[in-house]
Order: C-alpha cells, then structure tokens, then sequence
C-alpha cells in the first residue's frame, strides 16, 4: 500500500514539474516553499543530515523526526520533544523532533490565508474558521466534503475589518483628546505648584512678621503695671465660701418646700378619699377588715393636728429664697472688691501730672520697667491667669498664619506628588482619573473608578464590597481569541491596572482586581471573572490605550482593531 502512495505523489510531483508550476506539495505555505524545489532528494528542515525521497513526502507516514515530509497529512501530528528516537536515526542526541511546520497552509482564496493544525487535517470536520477554502478535508474522510466558502466568509471579514478600522480611528481621535485633555489638566497643577510657592514665600513673611508682634506684646505684657498678682487674700476666700454655702442653703430649702407642698397636696387627696369611702361604705356588710379601717380613720379625724404650714411662714420662705442680690441685704461685691495697696498707689502716681506729659512719662516707666525684668533686677509681673486682649489677638494671629501656612505646604507637597505619579504614556490616564464605569453580571453590578477604586454591588442592596484600591500601572502578556466585534484582548502585551488591599474576603485574602486594557471606542467594561478566591480579572476597553505602539511605562500596544 505504501509503495502505491511512493507511487501517487511522485507522479503528481513529477506532473507539477512537466506543468512547469513550482514544487509546492499540499499544505506547504510560500515561505517554506524552497525547501521541496528539489527533486532528486528532500531534506528534513530541522535535520539536514537526513534525506529522503521527495517521493516520500506526504505519504502519510512520518520519515523525518520534524515532520517536514508530511506537510499535507496528519501522520506527523504527534511529535513532539518528548517523542521517541528512531533506530534509523544518525544520532538521537542530535536530532530535532519538534514540528518544523505551523501547520496545514490554506491557501483561502478570497480570504486570508492562514495555518491549521496538522491534528485537524482529514478529521472530519470543517474548519472554516481557519480554513474556509475545506482544503484541510481533501481525503473527505467519512464522506465529508467542505465546500469552498472564502468568498463569503471574506466579505464578511472585510465588511468587519472596515468597521474596525473606522472604530479604530474614531479611538484614536478620542486618545488624542483624553492627551489634550490631559495636558490641560498637567498644566493646571504646574501653575498651583507656581503660585503656592509664591503664597508661601508671603506667608513666611507674614509669619515672621506676627511673630515678631507676639514677641513685642509679650514683652509689653511682662512689663505692665497691675495692682496685685491677682491671689485672694484668707478674708477674700472666706467671703467666696460664705457665699457660695448661702446660695447652696438656698437652694437645699427652695427644693425642700417643693417637697413639702406636694406631700401636703397627696395628703388632702387621700384624706378625701377616705371620708368618701367613710360615708358611702355599707355598714350592713360584715367584713371585718372594712369595719377595722373605717374606725380607724374614724380614730384619726377626732385627733388635733397641727396645720402643716401657714400664709405667713410660706412668706418667710419667699423672701428667704430670693437671691442676695434682689433682697439687697449682703452686696457681695463690696466684700470681693481689694484693698489697694501702698504700691498700687504709687504706681498710680502719672494721675497726678498734667495730661499732656502724662503719656511720655508712662511710656518712658514701662520702659524703664521692661529694661528692669529683662535684666532681672526685678520680678516679672506674675500671670494672673487672663492675658490681655492684645496679646491674645496676637497669638490667634500667629496660630492662623502658621496654620495657613502648613496648609498650603501641604497642599503643595500633594501637587509635586501628583506630578511624580504614572498617569500612563503621554499622561493619559490623568483624563479619566476618578471616572466610573460600570457592568451589569448576574447578581452583581461591578465599578471601575479609573485609578482609584473597584466595587461590587449587591442588586439586592446591602452595603457595597470592595474589590480593591489603585495600587500602580503594569503590563501582562495576553494570548486570547479575539471576538468579531474587537471586544476582546488578542494577544501580545497589554496595559494593566492593579487594584489591592480590598474589602477582606472571609477565609481568605484581602479582594484584589486586575483590570486589563485594550483599544476601544468606548471605556467600557466588557469581562470580569474570579480567578481564585476574591483575586478578580476585569477586561476593559478604552481609547487611552490605543496607538500605544510599546511606548512608556504601560507595555506594548495593541492592533487587534
């Protein structure tokens, strides 16, 4: 059998020569075509020092340890490193026994052609995704037949790519003006930074300048002449006691009588009551414990008692409980008046000289005065406990402007900071800071807030989960399919948001997302998935990402538009 197929391939290799058409067995691709040009012998591609009968290749039956003679069938889909050596073998240490291959080559005329793996030729199956020409099935093993349908799927495909395209455009204009964007926003902040600097030189002056006041209304302040150091003498504290006992006295009787009248008024109402139950009460019934009562208080209202209380006492009362002040029986403000001393006196002596140098020689003593504590000839007046309002209104001043003045450090020390950050190649990102975007999934509606947060939110209300805080920017590699309508990653290196130290998870981590980007015309979130236990993975699309071309920080670009 296997002589007739030797037989097969060299007769339509050999009608191939004659036709004058170039030696291209089935499945071989344009860029592999100059290895079987040759028709005298053929050389595996991955091992030169084996040769074969070009006879021999697509046979169905694997000679080169590659696979390079059987780029049409399937016989050779096995191989692999870890394949066996053959006894035929030159030198199996030596010997490559990966496909040399990438795969079945459709030609897909009316598409784009492209490579189908060698474990799908002759399977039965029509891949027309990958090979819509049904050039894989030319056995039509078990009857199967697949039609050429290129010229649809092509027209299909390019009515696509064109749409693509254009989003792929419009994406890129959108980027253009998320950079604009951007570079207003940059600006703004480098002009905040300019003028806080200047706020802030001025408000080192204005510092400087009230602290030298404070500094001056202090010293003014030590230097002032008062009567006493403000401590109360024994008779002061005695009066103070004195009068604080009276008005607790007071007190205590005002609430006493409060007392009095509302046991008086609870006592007539129950001695109402019982002379009502006395004369209406049935003295035909025989109850004991009725008769008892009733002779007592029979017994009680013959006895003399005493009036709880008359007109004129409750006007003594009265009068007792008016505060001092209003009876004008003690002025307690004659008793806390001090006497002034000899010393008071003689500091009063400027009183005495005509007005108009009366100002001049109380500055002149103050000066004096000042002169004499700072040297510490004589005692500083002592605190009194109240400083003067200049001094205290120097000292709120102060305390503003210094307050003021570490605000707006502050509020510089965060713009260089935000200057610093990775807002992403061109500072794109800077534009979409703090914007949200979400998706509805199941049970859930998940937020992106672009380079601060991600949530989770129960439909069912609650409160919300989150699944983690903008933590930097990164890049990861990505090999995925991409879908007709480019909603999808494809494959190559790919910007990356990570977001971590979310809301802990219940025996387990802390939540954590990684948000990866892809072009799109809209930012929109398109996939989210739990990759492990509360590590979740969101596919986003958004124009920030695009024309990227492997520039800056994020990584590599895209071109699956």
């Amino acid at each position: 059998m296997r002589n007739i197929v030797h037989s097969l391939a060299f007769f339509r290799l050999a009608q191939s020569v004659l036709a004058g058409e170039p030696s291209r067995p089935r499945g071989v691709g344009p860029d592999h075509a100059k290895f079987y040009k040759s028709t005298e012998l053929f050389t595996c591609i991955s091992n030169p020092s084996i040769t074969i009968s070009p006879s021999q290749i697509n046979d169905d039956y694997c000679d080169c340890p590659d696979g390079s003679d059987e780029p049409g069938t399937s016989a050779c889909s096995f191989l692999s490193d870890l394949s066996p050596s053959y006894a035929s073998d030159p030198s199996s240490d030596n010997v490559s026994r990966s496909i040399a291959l990438p795969g079945f080559y459709c030609k897909n005329k009316g598409h784009q052609p492209s490579f189908v793996p060698f474990l799908s030729v002759n399977d039965g199956v029509c891949d027309y995704d990958l090979c819509c020409d049904g050039s894989d099935e030319w056995a039509h093993v078990g009857g199967v037949k697949c039609e050429d349908r290129c010229k649809e799927i092509g027209k299909e495909w390019r009515k696509n790519d064109e749409q693509r395209k254009k989003s792929l455009g419009a994406a890129s204009r959108k980027r253009k003006d998320l950079v604009a964007e951007a570079g207003r926003l940059r600006k703004q902040v480098e002009d905040r930074i300019q003028s806080l600097e200047t706020e802030i030189q001025g408000s080192v002056l204005k510092v400087t300048s009230l602290e030298a006041a404070l500094a001056d209304a202090e010293r003014q302040e030590r230097g002032k002449v008062v009567k006493s150091s403000g401590k109360a003498s024994k008779i002061g504290s005695l009066i103070q006691t004195a009068k604080d006992r009276i008005e607790e006295l007071r007190e205590s009787l005002i609430e006493l009588r409060e007392q009095r009248d509302t046991g008086k008024s609870r006592l007539a109402e129950l001695e109402g009551i019982l002379s009502t139950f006395q004369a209406e009460y049935n003295p035909n019934f025989n109850d004991e414990g009725v008769k008892r009562a009733v002779r007592s208080w029979e017994e009680y209202a013959a006895r003399d008692r005493p009036p709880i209380g008359n007109d004129a006492q409750d006007r003594d009362l009265d009068e007792i409980g008016k505060p001092d002040s209003e009876t004008g029986i003690i002025n307690w403000s004659d008793w806390e008046e001090g006497e002034e001393s000899d010393v008071d006196v003689l500091y009063k002596i400027e009183e005495y000289l005509p007005v108009a140098v009366r100002g001049w020689v109380d500055q002149r003593l103050r000066d004096v005065r000042i002169l004499l504590v700072e040297n510490g000839i004589i005692a500083a007046t002592p605190a009194s406990g109240e400083e003067s309002k200049t001094l205290t209104d120097a000292r709120d001043a102060l305390k503003a402007a210094r307050d003021s003045e570490s605000n707006l450090r502050t509020e510089l020390t965060t713009h260089k900071d935000d200057l610093g950050k990775d807002y992403g190649l061109d500072g794109v990102f800077r534009a979409l800071k703090g914007r949200c975007i979400s998706k509805d999934s199941g049970e859930y509606n998940y937020e992106l807030c672009w380079l601060e947060k991600t949530t989770q939110k129960s439909k069912k209300g609650g409160s919300h989960t989150g699944m983690g805080n903008f933590v930097r920017m990164d890049s990861v590699t990505v090999d995925d399919d991409l879908p007709p309508d480019g909603k999808g990653l494809g494959s190559g290196v790919r910007v990356a948001l990570r977001y971590e130290n979310g809301q802990h998870c219940w025996n387990g981590p802390n939540r954590s997302t990684l948000v990866v980007l892809a072009c799109a015309e809209q930012d929109e979130v398109w996939k989210i998935t739990e990759e492990e236990k509360c590590v979740y993975r969101m596919e986003v699309g958004t124009p920030a990402v695009c024309d990227m071309n492997g520039k800056g920080k994020e990584g590599g670009a895209r071109d699956e538009l």
